[in-house]
């Protein structure tokens, strides 16, 4: 089987994983993906018979097919051990008639703890490889909120790498803002950006392809790679928790093996929900997903209508990691249901760079949506859901999870088991979520709304988000988005000279 990965816009150059995953992007600006993705099914009665931290080794063994099993065996067990709140991981638990798939136990209450406790590992493996050895590594992420305190919480103080966050200034949650700016780490660096997460994830995006600035760093010793979902060791990581959950429901009786079951995701860069189509891809019975869009609905019109137009109003809501405009991860869905073109996507981002948009071919569109359904909720259908669903079913939620919830409610029932993801811990947006329950927040700090949450509804915020109270606020710096780049280099000398 031929094991290797090459950008979504051309089949020149074949990459290994390690070597996707210590680049991040490809050099002509597309993502790494992989054709025999799908070759190989992963055996689903083993995976019936075993947990989380097992199915993790399945899942990256076929994805990364160059890490030897005892180099995953080893990534596995410091990704996932003492740092998550329960041996499960991601537990799965009731939710009406439904199931929620709790993705927040980790060590920032995150979804993208899944992913970012293991890029370090799988990035550290990487490096001591030939095209890696003695290369130091900046890992340059833009955030919409989880992203980047997960990036800083699994780079930090790891030997060899640096990591930089962008931010969009005034735009993250508060709790968002403060896990980011009280990181400790001699090898970190934070930074808001005057503008909204699309311009911070646009401008990474140029300083990748800065082929001066890759060659001042080069003479350095130092390369930069990525931690968002672009990169191809952030994406694999995510496909165990949907062959997890569905053993979970299997031995739960939810389910018969075998059973189709139905996802539903609210996200914004669409990695989360890609995948589950990458899970589906490796035999995991997937009725549907269903992709969730807040007031920022460019993939609800997408998926709707085959036309991606990013020129649109951008809405500040109160589930800001979902508010994109450009969503990275399409594209590689694009090149699967464009049966591998690699002209077509180049073409296709080419007029989103130049155009704002783009229409897919009219049977592209009628195969992507025979896997994915949407739907999206704006801010009060989600503060709704956030009240009804605690007063109904006495489930905390935060909007994120808020927003999923509404549009899988609204999705005539088919017969199969549904799953809900949840994606961070509603003490990370603690006045929205005490808001949305009818309680006063004007004027109190994001600390007072945590503890009026905990007193209301009789549950406990995790130590990790309450502890920030008393942290110290390590990181101020505000630049331009023109500066950036500038903010990178000399993130670069300080770390590593």
């Amino acid at each position: 089987m031929n094991s290797f990965y090459h950008s979504t816009r051309g089949k020149s150059e074949n990459v290994t994983s390690k070597q996707a995953i210590l680049r991040g992007i490809a050099p002509d600006g597309g993502l790494y993906v992989a054709d025999w993705v799908g070759e190989h099914k992963l055996d689903l009665a083993k995976i019936y018979a075993q947990g989380f931290q097992e199915t993790a080794r399945d899942v990256l063994g076929t994805l990364l097919p160059d890490f030897t099993e005892d180099e995953i065996a080893s990534c596995v067990e410091a990704a996932y051990g003492a740092q998550w709140d329960t041996p499960a991981c991601c537990p799965v638990t009731p939710l009406g008639d439904d199931w929620l798939l709790e993705l927040y136990h980790g060590p920032t209450s995150a979804f993208k703890d899944v992913a970012l406790q293991m890029l370090p590992q799988l990035m550290g493996v990487a490096r001591r490889g030939a095209e890696g050895e003695d290369k130091k590594i900046m890992i340059v992420t833009a955030t919409s909120g989880d992203t980047g305190k997960a990036a800083l919480e699994g780079f930090a103080g790891v030997d060899g790498c640096g990591v930089t966050v962008f931010y969009p200034e005034g735009k993250v949650s508060d709790i968002q803002h403060l896990q980011m700016a009280t990181q400790k780490g001699d090898n970190v660096a934070v930074c808001a950006v005057r503008g909204n997460f699309d311009d911070c994830q646009t401008e990474v995006k140029r300083i990748f392809a800065d082929h001066e600035m890759a060659e001042r760093l080069a003479r350095e010793g130092a390369v930069l790679s990525s931690a968002n979902s672009i990169n191809v060791g952030r994406l694999a990581p995510q496909v165990t928790y949907y062959f997890d959950s569905y053993a979970q429901l299997v031995r739960a009786g939810a389910v018969e093996q075998g059973d189709e079951v139905t996802f539903c995701v609210p996200t914004g860069n669409f990695g989360d929900v890609l995948a589950g189509y990458y899970a589906k891809r490796l035999g995991l019975p997937v009725r549907k997903l269903i992709v969730a869009s807040n007031e920022n609905d460019v993939l609800t019109d997408f998926l709707t209508t085959g036309t991606y137009d990013r020129m649109r109003p951008f809405n500040k809501t109160i589930s800001p990691s979902m508010d994109i405009l450009v969503s990275s991860n399409l594209e590689r869905m694009l090149y699967y249901f464009c049966d591998g073109d690699c002209e077509l996507v180049a073409s296709l981002m080419g007029d989103l760079a130049t155009k704002g948009s783009y229409t897919v071919p009219a049977e592209v569109l009628a195969r992507i949506q025979e896997v994915f359904a949407c739907g999206r909720a704006d801010d009060d259908a989600t503060r709704a859901q956030i009240r009804s669903t605690w007063e109904g079913l006495g489930v905390l939620i935060d909007p994120h999870t808020a927003v999923a919830k509404n549009v899988l409610d609204g999705v005539e029932r088919d017969g199969s088991a549904r799953v809900c993801l949840s994606t961070a811990s509603p003490y990370k947006f603690s006045a929205d979520v005490l808001a949305a329950l009818g309680e006063p927040t004007e004027g109190m700090s994001g600390f007072e709304c945590m503890d009026a949450l905990s007193a209301k509804t009789g549950t406990v915020a995790p130590a990790q988000l309450s502890a920030l109270r008393d942290a110290k606020v390590l990181h101020d710096a505000v630049c331009d988005r023109q500066k950036m780049g500038a903010f990178v280099e000399s993130a670069c000398a300080r770390v590593f000279l």
